[in-house]
């Protein structure tokens, strides 16, 4: 390829590049819809991947050079994240992926999330006292679900690809063996959670390989998971939850004092559902359905926020009408959503206009509502961790993708011999309930553990779509994932493009406990000092930072954006990390 390469220092690479290979589709499905004229004869003109580390960025496009459409370049940038960002995604983890396939118009969810063991019941996490024994929630074994993510490269390449895992997995393959430079968060995330990584001779024979704790600037290899993608590529479902490796997870599980099961294990299967949708101003939504709960809880933001023209505000009241769409969405998220095989998630009813402006009408627009005023009780109807990816294919084939093994480092444990880091996703579950998990947030019966269920999650990969134009975002962030792309999609509504949207300031509310949170810089000491005379709560980093404290920025955000009245791209990579650099290549021909 023949371009101009610019280059400057971000948080990620994103690159764009004119591509003349040809497109072979994925075949077509009965159900898909007939493409429409805004599906139909119109293309980008070339590709946009933004994602959390330049790497796998590279890997993405070295995917779409050989040959390769946006589905395989995600396989390729899930699984060199997975290699690169243990301490946020990988083979032991899982995620969603929301598809958009150019050619039949068809949006498709792919669910790749976690499963709960069938021994991992609510009594498995108290402690001595009755209370939620949180060592055991987000350490070790017990605080581990059945990975989804393998299963999910596997289903991509199958249902969508063109190309076989061997190709699609080499980089991340020859990136695990040959190594990588260790950066700075992946250096302060394993320091801060060493006492734990070190527990575990799986993770120690990994981590520890060269004598030391990961050193910045040294090259960090993983032998084990290179062989471990190996099979996954060669073998394909089969080469993770049958034979080797899956002999290796188990008896690492059950050396540590957990209780997996091969049949358990063999039976994990991607789940694909339909997308959720819905219309804000100008804009088609199409986002994460349950179990993801951001998807809901945008609707039901988004439809209360509606009629007013947030843009015509001042930033306080601005600021104040989102915070109590927050504040309504937590509350019912708290309630009523988890994993919709298991319990009757009332999505109709939740993302309802009728019920958005019920919620509405309960909101002064001077004054905040405390939280303690809605109800506690179910109504009779329902961060760095984690990371996240957007793809633009030539053919406008995109991909948005979230994936996670939770919090820094997972549970910390490595099986000997797999280099897979397990997650501690269980501690998404409402293991206890009524008892906030690392996050501060809490569930009820709808979100309790049983055997084979998914875990509820905030991971919220989403497209916007317009006459005008096409965008795909999404975030890492725990509990404050929905607030963060809620952000991104006003910035989106007010005309931003994908870089101003990945930069913009960030605050959130989630019901429990209530208090506006926000990042450093989010706010002005007006707008803060007005925002408290209104009732709110606010909790300022500047504030802890003139007290001793740090200052705190949030999320990860990866953004790309075709501009269809000019068929222009655009990316966004968040200003607040400093992995990688952000490249932009043009063809010529």
């Amino acid at each position: 390829m023949q371009g101009v390469t610019v280059k400057f220092r971000g948080s990620v690479l994103l690159a764009f590049a004119l591509l003349s290979s040809p497109f072979a589709h994925a075949a077509e499905r009965p159900d898909a819809p007939v493409a429409t004229a805004s599906t139909r004869g119109a293309h980008p003109p070339g590709a946009a991947i933004a994602s959390a580390h330049s790497l796998a960025t590279e890997a993405g496009f070295e995917i779409l050079h050989a040959g390769g459409n946006a589905f395989d370049a995600a396989v390729a940038v899930s699984s060199v994240l997975s290699v690169v960002e243990p301490i946020s995604s990988g083979l032991g983890g899982g995620g969603f992926f929301l598809l958009h396939d150019a050619r039949t118009g068809k949006d498709v969810f792919v669910d790749a999330r976690e499963t709960a063991p069938a021994a991992a019941t609510a009594d498995k996490y108290k402690d001595g006292k009755g209370g939620m024994n949180r060592d055991r929630a987000t350490n070790g074994p017990w605080a581990a679900g059945i990975p989804g993510l393998p299963a999910a490269l596997v289903h991509l390449a199958r249902e969508y690809g063109k190309l076989p895992l061997k190709t699609t997995l080499a980089p991340a393959i020859r990136i695990a063996r040959e190594g990588f430079p260790v950066y700075g968060r992946f250096a302060r995330g394993y320091a801060a959670r060493s006492d734990v990584m070190e527990r575990y001779p799986g993770t120690r024979a990994v981590f520890l390989a060269a004598g030391h704790p990961p050193q910045e600037g040294e090259l960090f290899r993983q032998p084990d998971l290179a062989a471990t993608l190996e099979l996954l590529a060669a073998k394909g479902h089969d080469g993770f939850y049958r034979g080797e490796v899956a002999r290796k997870l188990i008896a690492g599980v059950k050396a540590e004092g957990g209780q997996w099961t091969a049949a358990e294990l063999a039976a994990y299967q991607v789940k694909e559902r339909e997308p959720l949708r819905f219309k804000y101003n100008d804009w088609q939504v199409t986002t994460a359905p349950p179990p993801s709960s951001g998807g809901v809880a945008l609707a039901e933001m988004l439809q209360i926020l509606d009629p007013w023209d947030l843009g015509k505000l001042d930033e306080a009241h601005r600021t104040h009408l989102v915070v109590e769409a927050m504040r309504r969405a937590y509350r019912d998220r708290t309630f009523y959503l988890g994993d919709p095989d298991f319990v009757d998630v009332p999505v109709k009813t939740l993302t309802s206009p009728d019920y958005a402006a019920g919620l509405r009408a309960t909101i002064n627009p001077q004054k905040a509502t405390p939280s303690d005023l809605l109800s506690g009780d179910p109504t009779p109807l329902e961060d760095e961790e984690t990371t996240h990816f957007s793809i633009i294919d030539a053919e406008g084939n995109r991909v948005a993708a979230t994936q996670t093994v939770n919090l820094l480092f997972g549970s910390g444990l490595i099986p000997p011999g797999t280099g897979v880091l397990l997650n501690n996703e269980m501690d998404d579950f409402a293991l206890l309930p009524g008892i906030p998990n690392a996050f501060g947030v809490m569930g009820y019966e709808a979100n309790a553990p049983a055997p084979g269920k998914r875990m509820l999650s905030s991971m919220t990969p989403t497209f916007m779509e317009s006459d005008d134009r096409v965008a795909v975002l999404g975030t890492p962030g725990g509990s404050r994932i929905i607030t963060m792309v809620l952000l991104g999609m006003l910035g989106y509504d007010q005309g931003l493009d994908a870089k101003q949207v990945a930069a913009l300031p960030r605050y959130h509310h989630q019901w429990m406990p209530d208090v506006v949170s926000a990042e450093t810089g989010a706010f002005s000491s007006e707008v803060a000092q007005q925002l408290r005379a209104m009732g709110h709560t606010v909790d300022l980093p500047e504030d802890k930072v003139s007290a001793g404290g740090s200052s705190h920025q949030w999320g990860n955000l990866q953004t790309v954006e075709w501009n269809k009245r000019d068929n222009t791209l655009d990316g966004g990579s968040d200003p607040r990390s400093d992995v990688g650099e952000a490249k932009v290549e043009l063809s010529t021909h």
